[in-house]
C-alpha cells in the first residue's frame, strides 16, 4: 500500500512542471530508504551526483552522512528515509527560491504523511525554513527538538555545512546523539550504539 502511495507521488514529481527547475534536470530525485523507516531525513536540493543517478544523497555530503548514519547504527535499508525540499537540482547546485521550494514541499509532506516517521531530521538552513519559516536560524535551533505537527523534528547542520566547516562536527554528533536517544525512547529501546 505504501508502495503504490509513493509510486502515485513520484509519478506526479515526474511530470512536475511547476517550477522552471524541471527544465535543467537529468533525473527526478524523489527519494530513498526504507519506506516504513522511522527516521527521515530532509536535505536541501539534489546536487550533482543525486542528478545523475535520482538518488538522494550520494555526492560527497552523502557518504559523510552515511559515515554519521553508520555511527548511530542506522541505515537506508532499516531506520533510514531520505528526501529534500526540492526534487529537482538546482543550477549550480544554488540554493532553491522560495517560489520553487513552495511548488515542491506539498510532494515531501505527502510522503512523510505516507511513510509516518517517528523522527524527522532536518539537515540545514533550507530544510529549516521550509519547515518553521524564513525567521528560522540554523545556528540558533540546531540541537533543539522542534514539533511539526505531530512528528518530533531535530534539525542540525547540513553535511556539505560539514564538509566546509569541519568545526562544526562535533556540534552535528551531538545532534545526533539526541537523536539515538529518541530513537530508544521511541521506536527500539534496545538500539545499539557504541559511541552512546
Amino acid at each position: 500500500m505504501i508502495t503504490e502511495q509513493l509510486k502515485k507521488i513520484e509519478d506526479e514529481v515526474l511530470a512536475c512542471t511547476k517550477c522552471s527547475l524541471y527544465q535543467g534536470r537529468h533525473r527526478v530525485v524523489f527519494g530513498s530508504g526504507n519506506q516504513h523507516a522511522p527516521v527521515f531525513i530532509v536535505g536541501e536540493a539534489p546536487g550533482f551526483e543525486e542528478d545523475k543517478t535520482g538518488v538522494a544523497f550520494v555526492g560527497k555530503s552523502g557518504q559523510l552522512l552515511e559515515k554519521i548514519l553508520l555511527a548511530c547504527n542506522f541505515s537506508r535499508q532499516k531506520e533510514v528515509y531520505m528526501g529534500n525540499v526540492v526534487k529537482c537540482r538546482p543550477p549550480q547546485n544554488r540554493t532553491p527560491t522560495t517560489a520553487e521550494q513552495a511548488a515542491c514541499l506539498p510532494y515531501l509532506e505527502r510522503q512523510i504523511e505516507i511513510i509516518q516517521p517517528k523522527i524527522i531530521i532536518l539537515l540545514g538552513s533550507t530544510a529549516l525554513k521550509a519547515f518553521f519559516g524564513a525567521s528560522s536560524r540554523i545556528t540558533r535551533e540546531r540541537g533543539h527538538w522542534q514539533n511539526w505537527f505531530q512528528y518530533p523534528v531535530m534539525p542540525t547542520y547540513h553535511p556539505s555545512a560539514l564538509l566546509r566547516n569541519p568545526g562544526l562536527k562535533k556540534e552535528a554528533w551531538e545532534d545526533f546523539k539526541k537523536v539515538i536517544v529518541k530513537y530508544r525512547e521511541l521506536v527500539d529501546s534496545q538500539h545499539y550504539c557504541k559511541y552512546i
